[in-house]
């Protein structure tokens, strides 16, 4: 129970130092990228048709699809906030083992994905064109400390918002149920109640975001550090006389 709140405590000021930040909230719809991608990736696994994915400039969005069996919404409908959730755990792990261009290259590949393939809307194409501009242009141009403090500003929104979006779902669930999104979803072809869907991924993205903090106060490893913790070693022990 106390990792849990000093999780929430770190999000919370997390939250209020990134605000903080200019522009900052102009990122936060990356979270909504990653959610809405998992949603489309899903369906097309299930062999469902994705029409199309929009962006809006509050941060929310919605992914228009059809699927042949009534079923598959329910792997389709957990998709978006659990795949949110693992992607921001995944960036801190990259983080830990010094891949944040690694990273950077993930969050351009899936949006060049979702502008080319799935999102249709102005305001989704407009954001998708800024951000893969200027995380190509940080890959190609800007020094590493410069590109490091983009991908932890990345990393942070990313985190803040894959917990406060299930929460924020909690919310509305208990006030309507049938206005809570996924787990409104969820609870159409299941016997739980959208609020149990919601609090499923409050859960799930708690538990993710301690796993990323851990990462991120444990530091960054370079390649060559890890490396010398893998060699194992021979010596010898001198032999006394």
């Amino acid at each position: 129970m106390g990792k849990l709140i000093k999780t929430v405590l770190f999000l919370l000021v997390s939250a209020f130092l990134t605000h903080l930040v200019p522009f900052s909230d102009y990122f936060r719809s990356l979270d909504t990228m990653i959610h809405e991608f998992g949603h489309a990736l899903v369906t097309l696994l299930l062999s469902g048709k994705v029409m199309y994915i929009e962006l809006y400039a509050n941060h929310s969005g919605v992914t228009y699809s059809q699927v042949s069996s009534r079923w598959s919404l329910i792997p389709i409908s957990l998709a978006g906030y659990v795949i949110a959730s693992l992607f921001a755990l995944l960036l801190f792990r990259l983080r830990a083992v010094d891949k944040e261009r690694l990273g950077l290259q993930l969050m351009t590949v899936v949006a060049v994905l979702s502008l080319v393939l799935f999102v249709r809307n102005q305001a989704g194409i407009i954001w998708l064109l800024g951000f893969i501009t200027l995380t190509i242009l940080m890959l190609a141009l800007a020094p590493r400390w410069l590109r490091d403090l983009y991908y932890l500003l990345l990393a942070f929104l990313t985190l803040e918002e894959s917990v406060f979006g299930p929460f924020s779902l909690m919310l509305y669930a208990w006030r309507d149920a049938s206005k809570a999104g996924d787990a409104t979803n969820l609870a159409l072809v299941t016997p739980i109640p959208a609020i149990g869907w919601a609090l499923l991924f409050t859960l799930i993205s708690l538990w993710c975001a301690a796993r990323a903090l851990q990462y991120f106060m444990q530091g960054r490893r370079s390649s060559r550090e890890r490396t010398q913790r893998a060699e194992p070693r021979f010596d010898r022990p001198e032999s006394g006389v």
